[in-house]
């Protein structure tokens, strides 16, 4: 799988999820707080990149009047 974010970068998101996070994930055995930390920044990058991905998809159209009409049931 190809990488788009530098290890540098990913690190940094996780030790500052792990920060935001340390509360609640403190129960967990310390491989299990890396895996949901991985889990969580991996989660967030997907994320961006769809919405990175959509933002460039929008095509907003205008238009200079709209009818409406009620309908009842």
């Amino acid at each position: 799988m190809k990488q788009k974010h530098g290890s540098k970068n990913r690190n940094a998101l996780k030790h500052k999820m792990a920060s935001v996070f340390s509360e609640n994930i403190q129960m967990l055995p310390m491989d299990l707080q890396g895996i949901l930390l991985d889990d969580l920044v991996t989660a967030f990058e997907n994320r961006l990149s769809v919405l990175n991905r959509a933002q460039y998809n929008v095509k907003l159209e205008m238009v200079e009047s709209v009818e409406c009409e009620t309908v009842q049931a």
